[in-house]
């Protein structure tokens, strides 16, 4: 989880013992004598302070309290007792975070006055709580001050300075508790196929992190949009009864073409919160934990579920894949909205990828609303998605996932929708959502209506990640989805996809990504529909050609912060037709801050 800014901040002296920047010799306000150094001195001194922390940090778990804990430090060594004396009975020389002292070392003045001030620090308490300091201690202590009084009053106005700046941030700072994170993308893309023109678009998200505890996080992301989808063209093929095969052009959007910026809430820029959870752990014991995930609105499965498909997923951010079928395993697109879902770590075998885990979650959403009070609505009453997974890793750098799927969909909820109407990936045939088949179906018979049914669904996925080398990975996933479409049959829908990740790839944080698959399709698509007149037919679409999907992108980092993406997408059928293959180029700038 991530913690709040302030709360992960930590700031410690390496070697000694007592914090420099809680007990400085120099208060805020009073005029500090530097007679001795001119301006240049004072930069020098701080600069080499400078250089000196940053070496390293110490925290509280590491702290020294014995010189047996030092490992480069042995009873035979000269100054064996003389560093005894000042570990354990002043606790202020305590090593590097390694746990060496690394006496042979050189040593500065700036260092040594670092000591020094640490060392008059721990004395001062102990006289204060009426604890004993020998005499010849403190008289040492007094000659060392008067030698040292340039560098230990340049650490006087090196804490002053960081008071001040830390002052400023808590009296200006947006929030104790919360962390603004953002990203927006701006993409020039363009299908070539008829229809369709280049357009140049933005989608932004904001996200508010908020932690209580240092260990949950509450997300509350705001969203907005405005890239087109894409138009589809092309010809199915359909028997009506036992009347002859007919072609019948069909156009329409399609989850076959979606790239991840494609998804947010509204129109036209349009702000809108579309996430809302929290996470948080459940502890069982000193080592065992379960974590927690409430989703109000806006859920997903891959929000707690690991997708093992490396540096393509991004959780439809700017980052990853440019498509949402390369992004992850469709079966995680089944279902959506608000719900739990708790992730246990298993005991064993914690590699490259994260730990292996057992995870179950229920989200609820779709054409019904889990925020009705309605009959048929609701968090039970309505579409849920229960979903239960498996992830072990069968070594370091090799992990495999088997993930279960048991749903309930009203007749408008899409199949691979994420909890929506319309389809995230796949054809239109295998989201199976009443508005879209009306759509395809209606250029064949004006004025008809699909009588789609609410459908059970039971789908079955599996997930698989190698790490070959640091600069080569390889993920693949396959899903099997068994949808009956109460009172009028089942449906057999398929996916399958893998791909080549190289990160660093010419750049640290740069990826080139490798991608090919078969979107989800309908083995075998057949409905009933009502035309214009109120006549019923059954009509089985008699010839389908699979939806082979090939992706190419390479993500440049330009910066820390900004990317450039271009690509190139390539869809066989579009949606189970013929002729209409689709090509889409996309250039793809992305900046997270």
């Amino acid at each position: 989880m991530k913690k709040n800014f302030w709360q992960s901040i930590t700031v410690t002296p390496i070697i000694v013992g007592a914090s420099l920047l809680a007990n400085s010799p120099a208060k805020a306000g009073e005029e500090i004598n530097l007679a001795q150094a001119n301006n240049d001195s004072n930069t020098q001194i701080i600069n080499q302070l400078d250089s000196y922390g940053a070496e390293g940090g110490v925290t509280s778990q590491d702290q020294v309290t014995s010189v047996s804990q030092l490992r480069d430090v042995s009873p035979t060594d000269w100054a064996f007792e003389a560093l005894r004396s000042l570990v354990e009975r002043y606790g202020c020389i305590v090593g590097y975070p390694d746990r060496t002292y690394r006496g042979n070392r050189a040593l500065s003045r700036y260092e040594f006055a670092a000591g020094l001030n640490a060392c008059m620090q721990q004395m001062e308490r102990l006289i204060a709580s009426s604890e004993s300091v020998l005499r010849e201690d403190i008289e040492k202590l007094k000659r060392l001050m008067s030698e040292f009084e340039a560098e230990l009053a340049a650490l006087g106005a090196r804490v002053d300075n960081l008071e001040g700046r830390v002052a400023f941030l808590e009296d200006h700072q947006f929030s104790t508790t919360t962390k603004l994170q953002g990203e927006v993308i701006i993409a020039l893309t363009q299908a070539f196929e008829d229809g369709n023109q280049a357009i140049l678009g933005n989608r932004v998200r904001l996200a508010l992190n908020t932690s209580f505890t240092g260990e949950d996080n509450l997300v509350t992301r705001l969203s907005a949009g405005n890239f087109g989808a894409f138009n589809t063209t092309g010809t199915n093929r359909y028997r009506t009864g036992g009347l002859p095969i007919t072609n019948v052009p069909t156009s329409g959007s399609s989850g076959t073409t979606n790239q991840t910026f494609n998804l947010y809430p509204g129109s036209g820029n349009d702000v809108l919160v579309d996430w809302l959870a929290y996470y948080a752990p459940i502890k069982l014991g000193k080592d065992s934990q379960i974590q927690a995930y409430l989703a109000a609105f806006g859920g997903i499965h891959s929000d707690y579920t690991p997708t093992l498909n490396p540096f393509f997923e991004d959780y439809d951010g700017g980052n990853g894949a440019l498509s949402t079928f390369a992004s992850e395993n469709p079966i995680y697109r089944i279902g959506g909205g608000s719900g739990a879902g708790l992730s246990y770590q298993l005991g064993f075998l914690e590699g490259l990828l994260g730990p292996s885990t057992l995870t179950v979650g229920y989200l609820a959403g779709g054409a019904s609303s889990a925020a009705s009070p309605a009959d048929g609505e609701g968090i039970f009453n309505g579409d849920y998605a229960l979903l239960s997974q498996l992830n072990f890793n069968l070594s370091d750098t090799v992990a495999l996932g088997f993930t279960y799927v048991n749903a309930f969909q009203k007749a408008d909820t899409a199949l691979f929708g994420g909890g929506g109407t319309a389809g995230i990936v796949g054809t239109t045939f295998a989201n199976q959502s009443a508005s879209a088949l009306n759509e395809r179906f209606q250029s064949r018979f004006p004025g008809a209506t699909v009588d789609q049914k609410d459908k059970i669904v039971n789908s079955y996925g599996s997930q698989f990640a190698w790490r070959i080398t640091d600069s080569i990975s390889f993920s693949a996933f396959f899903n099997y989805s068994n949808v009956t479409r109460i009172g009028r049959g089942n449906d057999d829908i398929w996916t399958y996809g893998g791909g080549f990740a190289f990160p660093d790839l010419g750049k640290e944080g740069s990826v080139l990504g490798i991608f090919a698959g078969v979107q989800p399709y309908n083995a075998s698509p057949t409905y009933f529909i009502t035309d214009a007149a109120g006549n019923s037919r059954r009509v089985r679409v008699s010839s389908t050609t699979l939806p082979v999907h090939v992706e190419a992108f390479y993500k440049y980092q330009l910066t820390d912060n900004i990317s450039l993406t271009p690509g190139v997408i390539w869809v066989n059928s579009t949606n189970q037709g013929q002729n209409d293959d689709q090509i889409i180029g996309t250039l793809r700038t992305t900046f997270t801050f």
